[in-house]
């Protein structure tokens, strides 16, 4: 009886190792992720893509709990190869964002939209949206922030 078991058990594992095992590969050609960074420091960096936003930081000013509102961040990419969103990733469940998902071509420009809940929120809010990129460095850091106020306040 307990061989049958173990065989039921490995066929199992066999199987959820298989499915793990996907080798599909994303729409992003392997031609716009270059990497010059070297172990001994020495790296053409003037080739990477440059993630060039005109502001970091959105102030939405007074606004009445429960309020969404949306703010897009306009970038372009000021370096010499394909720029390449990997994820934008935001510090609260309160904030949601929008990205560009094919590659952004040298000069190119796009925006990140970032939306803000202000549901079961008070008083001052400071909240943080990360974009991460095949640029050096490869992580940015947008800002948002806003100060909410009841609507029996008003």
């Amino acid at each position: 009886m307990k061989t049958g078991r173990y065989f039921i058990f490995s066929i199992l594992v066999i199987f959820l190792i298989m499915a793990s095992c996907n080798n599909e590969t994303g729409n992003v050609s392997t031609d716009v992720v270059h990497n010059p960074i070297t172990a001994s420091g020495d790296g053409d960096m003037g080739d990477l893509p440059v993630l060039e936003f005109r502001e970091t930081l959105h102030d939405f000013g007074t606004i009445i709990e429960g309020e969404k509102v949306t703010y897009s961040f306009k970038f372009r990419n000021a370096g010499k190869m394909d720029l390449v969103i990997t994820t934008v990733s935001a510090s609260c469940g309160c904030t949601a964002t929008s990205y560009p998902k094919d590659p952004i071509p040298p000069g190119g420009e796009d925006v990140i939209a970032v939306t803000f809940d202000s549901r079961r929120r008070r008083g001052f809010q400071n909240k943080t949206v990360t974009v991460a990129a095949n640029t050096q460095p490869n992580k940015t850091v947008l800002r948002i922030k806003a100060k909410i106020i009841s609507p029996n306040d008003l």
